[in-house]
This record gives C-alpha cells, structure tokens and sequence, in this order.
C-alpha cells in the first residue's frame, strides 16, 4: 500500500510551479495568474485557460482528501485476475501506476486553480477508513477514476470501500470509475456499453470517447448553477442550448442503473446514468460517469484536445460540487463574500432563456 502522505508529495509535486498567490487586476476584477507570468508581461489565467469567459477562485480555503483508487501493487489483484492470459503483475502496476501519475495531476490542478488556500492530502483506497478522515477533516473527498474491471480488484478492497462510503457524513464526488464504485456499494451492477458482464468482453468493446453531448434532467440542482450562462456572443454555437453539458468521455463501462436512495442529474445517448446524486440531512454523493476534470491539464502537452475551453461545463460541475460540500458542512464562511456575483459580473453575455432546448 502506498502511504498518504507520499502519495500526497509525488501527486504535488507535478505542481510545484503553481503559484495560487499571484494576480492582476484588469478592469477592477481580480484575474488569478496560473504561472509566474513576470518573463511573459501581459499574459493572464484566462488568455491560458477559457478564452470565453474568466476563471475566478470563489473559495478562499478548503481541505479535500484525494483517493487514488487505482491498483497500487500487485497483492492488490484478484484471483481471477490472475487468471488473465494477459496478466503480468508487473506491466499492469506500472500502467496503473502511471495513468494514476496523470489522473490525480488533473483532479488537483482543479482544486488548486479553483481554491485560493487549497489543503490536499492523497491516499490510496487501500488506506480510506474513518481514522483517516477524522485525522485530516477534510472538507470533501474526491474518488479518481480506475483502470481495471473491478472484478480485478481484491475483494476486500470493494468491501472496505463499500462500508465507507455508506457510512461517510463528508461530501463526495465520485469521477468515472469512481463513480461506478458508488453505484457498485448501493446495489448496482457493472456492464459493457452493450449490456454484457465486464468478463464476458474484456477487450474490444464498445466505448464511449472524447466529447459528447449529455441532458441535465434535474437542472434545479445546485451544481449546475451558472452552467446555462454561457457569453453567447463568444460561445461555441454547437454547444449553446440550455441544459445541455458539453462532456469528457472515455468509459467503457457503465451502471445497469440509478442505485437507489439516488436521483439521476444527467443523462446520455450510451450510458444512461451520466450523472447522480445522493443527498440527505447527513450525506451529500455528487457522481459522474463522465470527466470534469480536465480544464487544467496541460494544454501544451496535449496539443489535439481544446481541454482547456472544451471542458468549461466540467470545471463549473468542479467548482460548484466545492462550493456545496463547503455549505453542506456548514463552512460557508470559506467561501470568498461575493464569489458569484463577481463571475456574473465578469461575463460579458449570457445564452439566457431563449436558447434551443436540448433535444434528446
């Protein structure tokens, strides 16, 4: 098992160069610098990151336990994945360990983009337990998505997971794979896109890749607060009707259905249960099948994907889900006074009422 703390160091250290305490002032509105602009006068966050509208931290502090929830050693495997044809234990680490490098890279630059005085600490699902929680007080934890069918995965590590995250009284948001192991712990079950047991089809199935389209059908939830205010003016026409999120998608799996206790929040041609939501006087589980968290991923490195504007209705999912776990712990004093008025009042134009209504 790896330890959280290290964890935690080799997660951030891919961000040593972020600095949150830098910014300009244009217009009388504060503009967050991602970098150290001084070699590159002039240049600010958004003409980096949404040319379409500005990024504004509307939280001044809070704490997120991060959970790595893919494997991290090979006595972490099944017996049946032992079984594979294909199994190597140490290639399958090694790639798991690497798309794990990149996943936890992308869900903090979101926190630290996001959040003034972030607080992060990175554990492995081995080492998520109650214990760990009260020793941090987090504020939210973020489950990151998976690489392996979860058939694959040691039975005691599901096991451990499911008893936690029934129990948890601290916000979560569950990512992809993540997200499917919420479904797993309230009764779901996992399938291929075309309806078949993940063993019955390990390789060459269906997927579903890059963007897409999906329906919010709760639009009165608060996490799509402001998804509907985009500057039409400057906005992608394709993507400018209401209720509608424009989506990172690579999942070959999905939910055989809404778990229950939860609402569904989005919808989607291929996987029916986009997005989802538990909430109650003591536990508040945001999940996506889809990625919101690939606006801050370094755009230089990835030159064929426009992450950083394409992924403008996951960062808002981001910063929204932050903002209600803040309120749900009663810890609205985090958030900086007149955060959201202060985007509204940065956006130059609105899609407003008129816009086409989606059509699936």
């Amino acid at each position: 098992m790896i330890d959280k703390r290290e964890g935690a160091a080799c997660a951030s250290s891919r961000f040593s160069n972020l600095r949150n305490d830098h910014s300009t002032t244009i217009g009388g509105a504060q503009w967050c610098n991602l970098f150290d602009m001084s070699d590159r006068p002039g240049e600010v966050w958004h003409e980096r990151y949404c040319v379409y509208e500005p990024i504004v931290a509307r939280i001044e502090s809070i704490r997120v336990l991060l959970v790595d929830n893919l494997i991290a050693e090979e006595s972490q495997y099944s017996d049946v994945a032992t079984r594979e044809p294909d199994f190597r234990p140490d290639r399958w680490v090694r790639l798991e360990r690497f798309v794990s490098s990149l996943a936890l890279a992308n869900i903090e630059s979101n926190i630290r983009m996001l959040v003034r005085r972030p607080v992060i600490r990175v554990v492995h699902l081995a080492d998520l337990d109650e214990d760990v929680v009260r020793d941090f007080d987090p504020d939210a934890i973020v489950l990151s998505g998976t690489l392996r069918d979860f058939d694959l995965y040691h039975p005691a590590l599901l096991d451990r997971f499911t008893r936690f995250i029934r129990d948890t009284n601290v916000p979560v948001m569950g990512i992809c794979g993540g997200h499917q192991m919420i479904g797993l712990a309230f009764g779901a079950n996992i399938l291929t896109l075309d309806g078949l047991l993940p063993r019955e089809k390990r390789h060459g199935r269906m997927i579903e890749y890059q963007y897409r389209f999906v329906r919010i059908t709760r639009m009165e939830d608060p996490i799509f607060a402001g998804i509907d205010d985009r500057p039409g003016h400057r906005w992608q026409k394709y993507t400018n009707r209401r209720h509608l999120l424009r989506v990172w998608q690579n999942h070959g799996l999905q939910l055989d259905r809404l778990p229950e206790g939860f609402t569904k929040l989005a919808r989607g041609y291929l996987s029916e249960v986009q997005m989802m939501v538990r909430r109650s006087d003591r536990q508040l589980i945001y999940s996506t099948q889809f990625h919101l968290e690939k606006s801050f991923q370094d755009w230089q490195t990835d030159k064929y994907w426009e992450h950083r504007n394409e992924s403008r209705d996951g960062r808002m999912l981001f910063d929204n889900f932050l903002i209600e776990a803040l309120r749900f712990r009663g810890r609205e004093g985090q958030i900086v006074p007149g955060g959201s008025g202060q985007v509204q009042a940065l956006r130059t134009n609105s899609a407003g009422s008129g816009a086409p209504a989606t059509g699936f």
